[in-house]
């Protein structure tokens, strides 16, 4: 019988997933699979029992928000398994969920994770962290994700805020010097700044699906840039909302790996996660490094 372990995070969105547990085990069962299952307590355990069974098991399967599916994804990269991972979207944002055109119904979910089969995507590497769709800094980064789902879908939560603001002075430039493979460097004062390898961006940003490949080797960056004036910031919020990447405003370029010099008291997130910043960060793409579970449908 092939071994399964499944991480679920019992605490992730609205624990919509609890209920279901019972089923979706018995999905596994029915598919020949002997199902280990653990719960998350506290942050990190996901990366620590991913770590520790890697090597062990036929497939993991995480059910759970980005950050638990993180912390998988990051456990498996340590262990330098390449054991497939099932991914149950049940957390309040799900970015990489909707870029993957992964079911949010968890019972279909876990159907889709039976029925499909594994196909490779990028990781990210921040320093000594990873990240699975993007490392972002700057304005409105951590409430991006307590934003309402609603408010999201219409604009992107960066563009919405926005255009709230009738004083610029409630915008904060972070300078950051940006050196792209090694070789172009962008320097300023941005507002503002991802670095991505998803279609959606914590209701941030939507990036538009045909500019995204999630296993080319190559992530999008995205500064946006400190606006002088409320027409130049009016500028920012169109470009960001018609996703006109080519907009003086804006600095969208494809690239592998990037060197970032910063303030060491900005902060960063993770897939939504807190990061403590750093004087001098190295990002890294990890082309093809997880194998992720997807279905025929997803599959184009």
């Amino acid at each position: 019988m092939k071994q399964l372990l499944l991480i679920m995070n019992p605490a992730a969105g609205m624990k919509k997933a609890n209920p279901h547990l019972a089923e979706i085990l018995s999905i596994f069962g029915a598919a020949g699979y002997a199902c280990l299952t653990f719960m998350t307590q506290k942050r990190g355990d996901g990366m620590m029992l991913a770590a520790q069974y890697a090597a062990q098991v036929d497939l993991i399967v995480c059910i759970g928000g980005d950050g638990t599916f993180n912390e998988v994804i990051s456990g498996v990269v340590d262990a330098g398994a390449e054991t497939p991972i099932g991914y149950i979207p049940a957390g309040s944002t799900n970015d990489f969920a909707t870029s993957l055109g992964l079911s949010k119904h968890v019972i279909q979910a876990a159907q889709d994770i039976v029925a499909g089969h594994p196909m490779h995507f990028d990781v990210g590497r921040f320093c000594d962290s990873y990240f699975t769709y993007v490392a972002s800094f700057g304005a409105f980064t951590k409430s991006s994700y307590a934003t309402s789902q609603s408010v999201k879908n219409v604009l992107g939560h960066l563009a919405y805020v926005l255009e709230g603001i009738s004083e610029l002075s409630s915008l904060h430039p972070y300078h950051v010097a940006a050196t792209l493979d090694d070789e172009l460097c962008e320097e300023g004062d941005y507002i503002f700044g991802a670095i991505s390898n998803s279609s959606s961006v914590g209701g941030i940003l939507t990036l538009d699906k045909n500019v995204v490949d999630m296993n080319d080797g190559l992530f999008e960056l995205l500064l946006v840039k400190y606006p002088r004036n409320l027409s130049e910031l009016g500028k920012i919020i169109k470009a960001l909302t018609t996703q006109k990447y080519d907009s003086p405003s804006l600095i969208f370029r494809p690239t592998r790996k990037l060197h970032i010099t910063a303030d060491p008291g900005m902060n960063w997130t993770l897939d939504g996660e807190f990061a403590k910043g750093c004087a001098s960060i190295e990002i890294e793409n990890l082309h093809s490094a997880v194998r992720i579970m997807v279905n025929e449908v997803n599959d184009k």
